[in-house]
Formats: structure tokens, sequence, C-alpha cells
């Protein structure tokens, strides 16, 4: 188990304010000329150790000593305030530890990155929301389906997940995005809803957006996200896994500690399969907060509801789950896929992230959000969706 002191940030923020010329506060001057609602941190050492050993009681009580088995990060202003690894990669034979390079399948967390790399051709022009699907996919036999309603979920499409059935699927046969689409085409598996009617939670939405990036690029969806997404942002431990890396695969494992086998729907894209670490997903949070992927006004639309059949403190906005918790938003997304649970949670109000990730069910790692009373003394009243 990896526990970092909080000594190493304190360090960091006197170099900082020392204006000294170490790898760090070049960053923070490269920061520095984002637009004015970027990260700004004024916290002192003792704020930051007071938060640090709030957040290690939480994670102590709550996750170390509940089977966690993955990595976690609380980050305010950008300022790293808690880190720590624990566990295996091999859990079972409790090989190959667990550190801060090691990448977790995000699950349904990819998503986020699906979502805002579309808005990001959006803002550059090279797509509309409104486009109809058929653009992409001449002949695809469901109508009135667009962009937008593929990034909020409200297409009405089934699930691929329930309908590659054995009954005409051959479950030996791992499936990809074109394989997905190729089947809705041929036996046109029934709609949940008319389009644009209800939110309806889809992981077929996002495989379909990973096309339309590969289709409006000119690039396979795990390169385009390498060179142009992961990359720039300085992810270097962040990838996607697809069809052609089945012999490098790293399993997952149950509570049991028994290892998830790969089955025929291991291998689609943008709904789930890209992997990460902790302090590549504190890259990806600094540049959303800083707009160095997106503007601000692209990143508001992200985040902004787009549900309202029934009243609720929950939403979805695009590529973004939403949660109005006692007049906080608290924007997030979670993961579930084998053995895979994970948590992406922006406490926006308070610039606080988040993150934790795990190769190991544990469902403590949804209730990361309840950290929250630490920042803003306020509890919350219920639960984030997975």
């Amino acid at each position: 188990m990896t526990r970092l002191k909080p000594i190493t940030y304190i360090l960091c923020i006197i170099f900082i304010f020392c204006s000294c010329s170490s790898e760090a506060n070049n960053k923070k001057k490269a920061a520095g000329k984002a637009p004015t609602d970027s990260l700004h941190s004024s916290l002192t050492p003792e704020q930051i150790q007071a938060l640090h050993d709030s957040i290690e009681d939480y994670y102590i009580h709550n996750l170390e000593t509940k089977g966690f088995n993955g990595g976690i990060l609380v980050a305010k202003d950008g300022v790293v305030l808690f880190e720590a690894y624990h566990g295996f990669i091999d859990v079972p034979h409790k090989k190959d530890s667990i550190n801060a390079n090691t990448p977790f399948h995000l699950a349904s967390v990819s998503k986020t990155f699906t979502g805002t790399t579309v808005l990001k051709l959006w803002e550059q022009g090279r797509i509309s929301l409104y486009d109809s699907i058929q653009k992409f996919f001449p002949g695809f036999p469901y109508q009135g389906i667009t962009v937008k309603t593929l990034l909020d979920h409200r297409s009405g499409l089934p699930n691929y997940l329930y309908f590659l059935d054995r009954k005409r699927w051959d479950m030996k046969k791992k499936a990809t995005n074109q394989d997905v689409v190729d089947f809705m085409m041929q036996y046109k598996p029934p709609i949940t809803n008319l389009p644009d009617r209800h939110f309806q939670y889809c992981n077929t939405n996002y495989i379909m957006l990973a096309m339309i990036i590969e289709k409006v690029t000119g690039i396979s969806y795990p390169q385009y996200m390498r060179d142009s997404v992961f990359r720039p942002l300085g992810m270097n431990n962040t990838f996607v896994f697809s069809i052609t890396d089945t012999a490098s695969y790293v399993p997952t494992y149950t509570a049991g500690n028994r290892a998830y086998g790969m089955d025929h729907t291991d291998c689609t894209y943008g709904d789930k399969n890209i992997y990460s670490t902790p302090r590549d997903m504190l890259n990806w949070d600094k540049a959303l907060y800083e707009h160095r992927f997106v503007s601000k006004n692209t990143l508001d639309s992200a985040f902004t509801a787009t549900s309202h059949e029934r009243p609720s403190m929950h939403n979805y906005g695009m590529g973004w789950r939403l949660f109005y918790n006692n007049g906080d938003t608290i924007v997030y997304h979670n993961g579930k896929w084998h053995g895979s649970n994970t948590s992406f949670t922006r406490l926006v109000q308070n610039k606080v992230t988040i993150i934790v990730l795990g190769n190991k069910v544990n469902g403590n790692i949804y209730h990361a959000k309840n950290m929250s009373y630490i920042f803003n003394g306020k509890r919350n009243e219920g639960p984030l969706e997975e």
C-alpha cells in the first residue's frame, strides 16, 4: 500500500509562492495564461494538512479497510490533497502492487472523454449536434436520431449489451463497434422510446459516437484519442483498449478474488474501454477547468441538464451526470464493468475533484462523493447513479 504524505504537497505550494524555477512552478505559470475562471489556489500548508487528514480518515474507514483494491486521488483547485494506492494488479496471487502508473479500466467514465471529444469537433465546426445519424450511417433503420440525442441518452436506441444475445450472436466472437451497427441494420432490435421523448441510459449511444469521431476525423478512435486528447493533455498512461489488444487483457476481480474472463462485448469502445490512472484523470480535470480542451461555453453546454420529464435531483447533460445537492451541483460519472468500479466526481462550487478507481468489485467506491462534507459541510441527500 502506498500513501503519499501531505508534506510533498505543502512543499509544492511553497515552491509556487516563492516563484521558483522548478518544473512545478513552470506549470503554474503556464496555467496562469488560461482564462480567468481557471484554477487558482490560495490554500495554506496548514489547510492542506487539515484537509489531507480528514480525507485520509475517510479513506481508512470507508475504503482501505473495506476491501479496496485500487487508487484514489483528491484535489482542490488542482492541488493534490490526498493520494493513495492499495492492493494488487494480480489480486488472487497478491502480485504486482498497484502504483501511480497502474492504469484502470474506467468503464462508463470513458463516456466523459467520448462526449467531450464530440463537443470539441462541434466547437471546431466539423459536426453539428443536430446532424442526423443517417449522415454517418446511411440506411440506418432508426429515424429521428441526432448527435445530440446520442450524447444526452435520449435516442431511444436499444442497448447492445442486451440485444447481442446468444440466439443471434456467436458468443465466442468478440463484437466490435461496427459489428453492433451491422447487427442493428440486419435485425432491427426494437427501440425503447421514440427519439427525444425520454432519458434512457444506453451504451449503444456512445459506441456510435466513437464511430462518428472516426468518420469525421478519418482516424481510428483509439489513435485519435491517443494523439489528440491523451498525449496533448499529458495523460501518458491512458489508452483505449480494442480488439487488437486482447492478448494483453488484464482481468478484474469479484469481491471473492475470482477473475472475470473476457466476454463477447469486451472489445467495443466509446462507452467504455478507456484505461487511465488517478494522476492522468487529474490532468483531464485540470484541462476542463482551465478550458484547454474545450471552451467554457461548450463545457457549460455539456453540464446543462437535458431531461425534465420528472423532477429529480439527478439529471444528465452531454456525457456527464448531474446531481443537485443542497444548493450545490456535483458533475460526475461513475463506471461499472466486470470488476471495474470507478468514480470521477467534481464538486464544481468548491473546485474539488474526487477520483477513485478500482479493479475489484467494491460498492464503497460509489460513495466517495460523501467526502464533499469535508469541503462544504453539507450532507448528501442521496446516492449518485452508477
